[in-house]
């Protein structure tokens, strides 16, 4: 064993002149095949030294280069302009440079990305002397760029189809919905009406519906659902519940028969099919009494919430419809008539589940519920439609995210009337 700063006794037969020569040799073999290029240059570029792996890279001769070509000759035209800009004179000033992106130029005029250090040698007076460069192949780095940069261009642009197919099929599926629930309601004389319609998710078509329509000279019809599921399948179900209720109600708008009727045709479209569909749904007709300014209400429930009536004297009530089944589940279901009067003032909402099973509280654990709703609704009452639906819109949106499903609104009510002018007075007097 060799003590520390020792050369190691030769490996074979030899003199230490012959081992010193062999670890010379290997030294310039080292430089000249080494896996990355070496140049020394003269302060004015001038290369005076370069090794063999280089000029087997640029495809050059040693005897055309050496004393002939300045280190930024062999450089691209943007590397050469960068070299005379910033690498030379950064190089003077601090001495050293590491790891600049430049590129070269081949015999066969190929680009060759490298990546340069470069650092000045100092005579013995501190003066300097020459320039050492290391040159590292970054063809394989350039390729692992250019692989990464065009996976990111395809991960872009995969990102802004998604986003345009998104909001195409956001589009369609808006229209779509339109078309299940009108976007405006018609004028009933003597009457106000209003309605509001919450989408839960705006990737997915809604399930919740309502209309409201003339059925003859004085009564119009109106109703409100729900349909089980969400999707396509839905929104065919609420099309067919939809222009089944209009077409059932021009031929007999009792509310229980326009019901069973709804009832017997979802039944008999779904019930073969291993698949049920049903619906829950308020059907009722309005005849405004234009002689006592009131309006006769009757209503039929399929499984759905109650109604809420708002009364003109500063309270608000539900409307118990009993016995009422769910729709399409059954070939053979039940439905009861409940009625009303709505006097002028007061005001008559529908409404979906989606209202009554908003999550409340800090932890979204609790259902607004029934309660809730008939105590919002009395601290409201006396309101005309258009003012209770604001007055629900504002709660809905206080919901949050606990606002999970859709929710659909239907108000109809009969405006105050006008309160009747005093006595004339004399202002004179």
């Amino acid at each position: 064993m060799c003590r520390t700063g020792e050369l190691p006794e030769p490996l074979g037969p030899g003199t230490d002149a012959e081992f010193t020569a062999l670890l010379e040799d290997s030294a310039e073999e080292l430089y000249e095949s080494a896996p990355c290029g070496y140049l020394s240059t003269l302060l004015d570029g001038t290369i005076a030294k370069i090794n063999s792996t280089l000029l087997d890279w640029l495809g050059l001769e040693r005897e055309g280069v050496v004393g002939r070509v300045r280190f930024a000759d062999l450089l691209t035209v943007g590397g050469k302009l960068y070299h005379e800009t910033h690498f030379a004179p950064l190089l003077r000033m601090q001495g050293r440079l590491t790891g600049i992106a430049l590129e070269l130029k081949t015999a066969g005029g190929a680009r060759l990305p490298v990546l340069v250090s470069s650092a000045l040698k100092y005579g013995s007076e501190g003066e300097p002397l020459l320039i050492r460069t290391t040159v590292f192949d970054a063809s394989d780095r350039r390729a692992y760029e250019q692989e990464l940069l065009r996976r990111r261009r395809e991960a872009e642009q995969a990102r802004r189809q998604a986003e345009a197919d998104r909001a195409r099929l956001a589009e369609a599926l808006a229209v779509l919905q339109r078309s299940l629930v009108p976007d405006t309601l018609p004028e009933v004389p003597g009457m106000e009406s209003a309605f509001y319609y919450h989408t839960a998710s705006p990737d997915r078509l809604g399930g919740d519906f309502y209309d409201l329509f003339p059925v003859d000279g004085k009564r119009w019809a109106f109703f409100l659902g729900d349909v089980c599921g969400k999707g396509p399948q839905a929104a065919a179900l609420t099309s067919l519940t939809r222009y089944t209720l209009r077409a059932a109600a021009l031929h007999d708008a009792e509310p229980a028969t326009a019901l069973t009727t709804l009832n017997q045709v979802l039944h008999d479209r779904y019930a073969a099919t291993g698949d049920p569909r049903y619906c829950t749904v308020v059907f009722g007709t309005a005849e405004p009494d234009p002689v006592s300014g009131s309006t006769s209400i009757r209503l039929a429930s399929g499984g759905h919430p109650p109604a809420l009536v708002l009364r003109a004297g500063g309270h608000a009530d539900f409307l118990p419809t009993p016995g009422g089944m769910l729709v399409g589940a059954l070939a053979e279901a039940r439905f009861a008539t409940a009625t009303t009067t709505l006097a002028p003032g007061e005001t008559l909402l529908l409404y979906t589940d989606g209202l009554t099973e908003a999550r409340t509280g800090p932890r979204r654990d609790s259902l607004f519920g029934d309660d809730a709703l008939l105590d919002f609704a009395t601290r409201h009452a006396p309101a005309g439609a258009r003012e209770v639906i604001a007055a629900l819109t504002g709660l809905l949106a206080g919901f949050g995210d606990g606002l999970d499903d859709d929710t659909a609104l239907l108000t109809l009510g009969v405006p105050a009337a006008p309160p009747h002018p005093g006595p004339a007075t004399n202002p004179a007097r």
